[in-house]
């Protein structure tokens, strides 16, 4: 059995699916290790490491040939430029990497066409023994930080406060909206440069953890919006509306702004107007972790930088690539780890009792098979044998 890993072809993306200290636990269990040439250069591991980890470095068409493919973003996370790569992959092989099977159903179509089986990490179950193989929270961590650190050099003043002979500076205030792994990481970093810091969720279950940190918790009298495995569900316009009118004071108090709220599968909800952004004191910042999902502020544009109000808002679309040695390492260990569970006396097995291979499998045999992505594409129950 040969599992390989390609370089990415996404636009902006530097990390790999698999590092060199991935390597010799695969081949113990197993399985044969390819590396497309320089895949994992830009993360900062050249071929020579992985060659003296046991690896064997290979051209892409190689790679794509192999049995399971790994990959960062495979499918409908790279929809422009992963098509074609779609095209050179063969029947019963396994892909295995982001692929946003609920934002860009027809990409998981398309695999299934060409008798992939196809399994999505996005869809791993967030319970206790998927913890190891949970990538979106791996990069979600990293995606926290980096935003902090990039409003911090962005940010006309310093976070901490400091008494000098010249006078005190106060310290900037941050809010952080959104509590979930990027949040709760924000909120820590930006704590640890000296900010006085803030949070809001939807989800009141998180208080404690805001509080943990160091943060205020920001209550709003609202309905609390939590969905199953821990995330923020979608509610309704008015919902979001009375929200936020609510938040329009907090946000014009604070120095800096970082948004990580985000819905599996969805646009991610406006929280920030252009009226808040109008309202925030000259020289303040937003930065938007969740700019890849359309953004939470209005005047947000993902992969980009913008002034609006004398308020510098930032649209980071792939945060966690901007750290790609690091973020390679958790997502590997992600990936090596939902690999194992898969693997049984060297064979990829695909047992479907199971409930973290049942809800992170998308196609196989033909055929799409997850029942949310079935929805999305207007399908049926699938077809048995």
């Amino acid at each position: 059995m040969i599992v390989a890993a390609v370089r990415e072809t996404f636009p902006g993306e530097r990390r790999v699916a698999l590092v060199p200290a991935s390597v010799p636990g695969l081949i113990k269990s197993g399985w044969e290790v390819q590396i497309e040439a320089g895949a994992g250069l830009a993360a900062g591991f050249p071929d020579e490491v992985y060659l003296a980890k046991g690896a064997k470095i290979v051209s892409r068409d190689e790679a794509l040939a192999a049995d399971c493919l790994v990959q960062v973003r495979a499918a409908g996370a790279n929809p422009t430029v992963g098509a074609a790569d779609l095209e050179r992959l063969h029947a019963g092989q396994t892909v295995i990497g982001l692929c946003d099977p609920l934002g860009m159903p027809g990409e998981a179509r398309a695999a299934a066409e060409r008798g992939v089986t196809l399994f999505s990490l996005e869809l791993v179950p967030r319970i206790s023994r998927a913890q190891s193989m949970d990538v979106l929270s791996s990069q979600a961590m990293i995606a926290g930080y980096r935003a902090v650190l990039l409003a911090a050099v962005t940010l006309p003043k310093m976070f901490p406060m400091m008494t000098t002979a010249a006078g005190t500076i106060t310290p900037a205030k941050v809010l952080v909206i959104g509590a979930g792994v990027a949040g709760l990481q924000a909120i820590s970093v930006a704590r640890r440069l000296g900010a006085v810091v803030s949070a809001y969720d939807l989800r009141a279950a998180v208080k404690e953890q805001v509080q943990s940190l160091g943060a205020k918790f920001v209550e709003l009298p609202l309905e609390a919006a939590e969905a199953q495995g821990g995330y923020a569900k979608a509610m309704d316009e008015e919902f979001y509306r009375r929200q936020r009118e609510l938040l329009t004071k907090v946000v014009a108090d604070s120095d800096v702004v970082v948004t990580t709220a985000a819905v599996p599968g969805k646009k991610a909800p406006t929280l920030v107007t252009a009226e808040m952004v109008a309202a925030m004191a000259p020289g303040s910042v937003i930065v938007d972790v969740a700019a890849e999902r359309g953004g939470n502020c209005a005047l947000t544009k993902p992969g980009q930088t913008v002034v609006e109000h004398n308020v510098t808002i930032l649209g980071p679309a792939n945060l966690a690539a901007d750290a790609p040695n690091h973020a390679s390492q958790l997502f590997a260990k992600n990936v090596t780890t939902f690999l194992a569970h898969l693997t049984k006396d060297g064979q990829l097995v695909v047992n479907t009792d199971d409930e973290i291979t049942r809800e992170s499998l998308v196609t196989r045999d033909g055929q799409v098979v997850h029942a949310k992505v079935r929805e999305l594409l207007g399908l049926g129950e699938p077809a048995t044998a």
